[in-house]
């Protein structure tokens, strides 16, 4: 089977494809896989150091560092469709703490993961840097009693912030 045929069977269509930008919010650009391990929990993480969106008041930039990280059950998300849904955001407009929960829950409709936990490390502006953070356990699972602690107990030990 050629390279082509693997990817058209798996119905991965921006993989190794010529790629097209979009500069507005669209969550169909995400796709998504079969887990060949849906018997094993693991995580999946995403760094994405390169994060922008506009303040929907001023205009001006935003910049941040998202973080993914999520327990896949039946699917995955496919990395360079990620890549091309958070470059999206570039001219869109919303509040740091909007865009989290958003990427959240358009994975969580594309993939319907075990757990799924959303990041952002904006980088300050007027002094203040904003990280919101969302996450999710799919419910009537351990996942979900997981996702309640873990937001319970989310930041209770501060990090030492020297980098922006």
């Amino acid at each position: 089977m050629s390279k082509e045929q693997e990817q058209a069977a798996l119905g991965l269509h921006t993989l190794g494809s010529d790629t097209p930008y979009t500069f507005e919010y669209d969550p169909s650009i995400i796709e998504v896989f079969d887990n060949r391990h849906p018997d094993t929990d693991y995580y999946v993480k995403f760094n994405c150091p390169e994060f922008t969106s506009l303040c929907p008041i001023t205009s001006q930039p935003d910049f941040a560092t998202i973080y993914i990280s999520y327990v896949p059950d039946m699917k995955l998300v496919e990395s360079k469709s990620l890549k091309l849904y958070l470059f999206s955001y570039r001219n869109h407009g919303d509040f740091h703490e909007n865009c989290i929960v958003t990427i959240m829950k358009d994975l969580i409709e594309k993939m319907d993961p075990k757990y799924i936990e959303v990041t952002g490390k904006f980088l300050p502006r007027g002094g203040i840097s904003i990280d919101p953070y969302a996450n999710y356990g799919k419910k009537g699972t351990k996942w979900e009693r997981i996702a309640e602690q873990r937001l319970a107990q989310h930041d209770l030990i501060l990090e030492k912030v020297d980098n922006r």
